[in-house]
């Protein structure tokens, strides 16, 4: 992906959200599991006591799901950055939320 018109590539975000990778494990251990749902893409990162994150991405289709994959903690930020750039290019207000989140505002 090439940087678009409003200055966003997939590669900036890949990096914001790589930055905060660490702070990704410590929100999933506080709230226990984050879901975050794009389209038919499902991802979500789960910890349970003494154990690292475990993160799976999952192709859900009208609350069936298709697909279920475990990833890496990595894959998992990975696939959100596309996920996420990929609906910011359709979606003017995420565009600038994540503009926000490159900014570090």
């Amino acid at each position: 992906m090439t940087e678009s018109a409003d200055g966003l590539s997939l590669e900036m975000i890949t990096a914001a959200l790589r930055a905060d990778s660490a702070d990704v494990a410590v929100y999933a251990r506080v709230l226990e599991k984050v879901t975050v749902r794009l389209g038919d893409r499902v991802m979500s990162l789960q910890v349970q006591p003494g154990r690292p994150p475990a993160a799976e991405i999952c192709r859900e289709v009208r609350g069936i799901v298709l697909s279920r994959q475990p990833v890496t903690l990595q894959e998992w930020v990975d696939e959100l950055a596309r996920a996420l750039a990929a609906h910011a290019q359709q979606n003017a207000h995420a565009a600038e939320v994540l503009r926000k989140l490159v900014a570090g505002s």
